[in-house]
């Protein structure tokens, strides 16, 4: 190999690499027996972080609007609390919150049915300290979704 093969497959991440030498990981979600596309298919980066900012923004509208009458440094606050009451009363019951409802997805269990309460509790909890959801496996699951043993899918 020379240097410009070592440099570019260094560059190019420990994934590629592998898989320049056979390594086949498959699309995300087929290790859970998810579809490749469609409904019931893992959801992708972009519509997961699309939901969240838009239920992230509501709250802080209600916050900003409501609760705090105007005041912007007690808003951070109450739209962390009301982010939380949100994702645990709409997940609970519903299985999706507004925002991602919004832009097409569903949080279920692995097997495929509902979130049982104490999951959905740890699964926002963990969402709400932001680090777990930024680390995410293969098939594209967030820390906090891998500890609750749940999945985002499209609907």
């Amino acid at each position: 190999m020379d240097n410009r093969q070592a440099m570019g497959s260094w560059l190019s991440g420990p994934r590629a690499a592998a898989e320049d030498m056979g390594v086949d990981f498959g699309y995300p979600g087929q290790r859970l027996g998810l579809p490749r596309q469609g409904s019931g298919s893992a959801a992708r980066f972009g519509r997961r972080l699309g939901g969240v900012a838009v239920d992230w923004v509501a709250c802080q509208v209600i916050a900003y609007g409501l609760i705090t009458g105007g005041n912007a440094t007690a808003t951070g606050n109450w739209t962390l609390l009301l982010f939380v009451v949100l994702s645990i009363l709409t997940l609970g019951t519903v299985g999706f919150t507004p925002g991602k409802r919004l832009v097409g997805l569903r949080v279920v269990a692995e097997d495929g049915g509902r979130l049982g309460f104490g999951r959905v509790v740890l699964r926002t909890l963990l969402l709400a300290l932001v680090i777990p959801a930024l680390v995410w496996d293969r098939d594209g699951r967030g820390l906090h979704d891998r500890l609750a043993r749940a999945v985002q899918v499209r609907i």
